[in-house]
Order: structure tokens, then C-alpha cells, then sequence
């Protein structure tokens, strides 16, 4: 079910990704939704990273890296 929310914000934000829409030959409302669903998938990343940061906890490298190593490419 959609749902309508309105958001107030400066007419030169607006004009702005207006043009970004129509630039990417789409909407401003898919525009919005890309960004709301971005934002609601990105606090399922953090409770996933947190869930696997705790799984691998016990985890060592078995040393300190110097800061020449972890820089290295």
C-alpha cells in the first residue's frame, strides 16, 4: 500500500533534483524512493555487521599490523 508524506525543504533543493531526475530520465518521486529505501536497507547492513562482528569475534590475526602493512596495496 502506498502512503503519501509530504517533506517542506528550500524550492532550489526541489529545482535541484528535479533536473537530477530528469537527467536520469525518471522521476522526482522515484528519486525519493530510491533514497527512503537506501536509508531503510542501511539499518539492516548494521545489525547484520553487528550480528557477524559477534560471530567472529574470537578471530585474531595473531599480531599487530605496522601501519606501512596495512597500507600496502
Amino acid at each position: 500500500m502506498l502512503k503519501n508524506i509530504t517533506f517542506s525543504t528550500d524550492a532550489k533543493i526541489i529545482n535541484a533534483a528535479r533536473k537530477k531526475a530528469l537527467n536520469s530520465n525518471t522521476s522526482l518521486n522515484t528519486l525519493f524512493n530510491s533514497w527512503l529505501t537506501g536509508i531503510a536497507k542501511n539499518e539492516n547492513a548494521h545489525t547484520e555487521l553487528e550480528t557477524f562482528l559477534e560471530k567472529v569475534k574470537y578471530l585474531s590475526s595473531g599480531r599487530n599490523f605496522t601501519r606501512e602493512e596495512m597500507n600496502e596495496r
